[in-house]
């Protein structure tokens, strides 16, 4: 089957929307504390499908952004989608050793976009998480090694509270979730044609694009001249990363693949992106990618 006979095929799909909460926790650790923010209610307007990407974000903000994707965890390495809202503020899909160790090198490649900025105020650093395991566990080594590797003549500040928020969670993959990785690729190729598309019951580009906004909004009205790191996950990070670049599509952004453990600076052009590596689309009679095959690639 040609990938265009493939895509043809899907349109035939019915669509839908599927709402989904998180309910917090209390706080974990004696150092976090939650943000009760909802992806979306249980009532009527759940039902209302996002038709439009939102307008770009503001081309000066007081603060600046860093990208932190979650180390290796457990359902990377069963292969598996990992998304359902279930998981939030539980221990589930949590980090491997592997994935504890990336989360403890990202704070090197951190501390350098940080000492690299232009901007001198913005000496404060604050993390926010999203509520899965895996972020949280990420974000908690990020910080820790990243206080090892500070100095007073970094003339940086650690705020010591992580901060939950639901708006950083997994992209909702509806009825593939808990399906092989190599199912993302029924669903990134539509995402190029059309960031408002439903198929399976993902949650959309569009939709992943508007809570990021409200997020970034709110961070904006909270906080003031601080580095925000925020541990999140694979598409949630390339999907606002795009979205936040002001490129025309941003529905291409499974070219930009983020590795696990990665840190990037959130930037609002479009030069900015790494190179991008064109999706493959799946082979015919393949069970499974592994992630290096996949979506790891160099």
């Amino acid at each position: 089957m040609t990938m265009a006979k493939f895509l043809l095929l899907l349109c035939w799909i019915p669509l839908g929307i599927t709402a989904f909460t998180a309910t917090p926790s209390s706080a974990r650790g004696g150092m976090m504390r939650t943000t009760t923010t909802n992806l979306h209610s249980t009532t009527a307007e759940a039902a209302e499908t996002i038709t439009t990407m939102p307008p770009p974000l503001p081309k000066e903000l007081k603060n600046e952004y860093y990208f932190l994707r979650h180390g290796q965890s457990t359902a990377n390495v069963a292969g598996i989608i990992s998304s359902a809202r279930s998981l939030a503020y539980s221990t589930k899909h949590g980090l491997t050793d592997v994935g504890v160790e990336q989360g403890k090198a990202s704070a090197t490649i951190l501390l350098e976009l940080l000492l690299l900025s232009s901007s001198k105020k913005k000496n404060v650093i604050q993390f926010v998480t999203s509520p899965f395991a895996r972020a949280e566990q990420t974000a908690k080594a990020c910080q820790m090694a990243l206080k090892e590797l500070t100095s007073d003549s970094n003339n940086l500040q650690i705020a010591q509270e992580i901060v939950y928020d639901d708006r950083l969670m997994e992209r909702y993959f509806g009825r593939l979730d808990g399906e092989a990785l190599y199912t993302y690729a029924y669903v990134w190729p539509m995402d190029k044609m059309n960031p408002t598309h439903k198929a399976f019951d993902v949650e959309s580009v569009a939709e992943v694009c508007t809570r990021f906004r409200d997020f970034i909004m709110d961070m904006e009205t909270k906080y003031d001249n601080t580095s925000i790191v925020m541990a999140s996950h694979a598409d949630v990070c390339q999907i606002s990363q795009l979205y936040a670049a002001n490129v025309d599509n941003v529905g291409e952004f499974s070219s930009y693949r983020f590795a696990n453990g990665e840190v990037r600076k959130m930037e609002d052009a479009p030069e900015s992106l790494p190179s991008p590596v064109p999706l493959e689309a799946p082979k015919r009679g393949t069970a499974l990618f592994t992630e290096q095959q996949f979506f790891l690639r160099e």
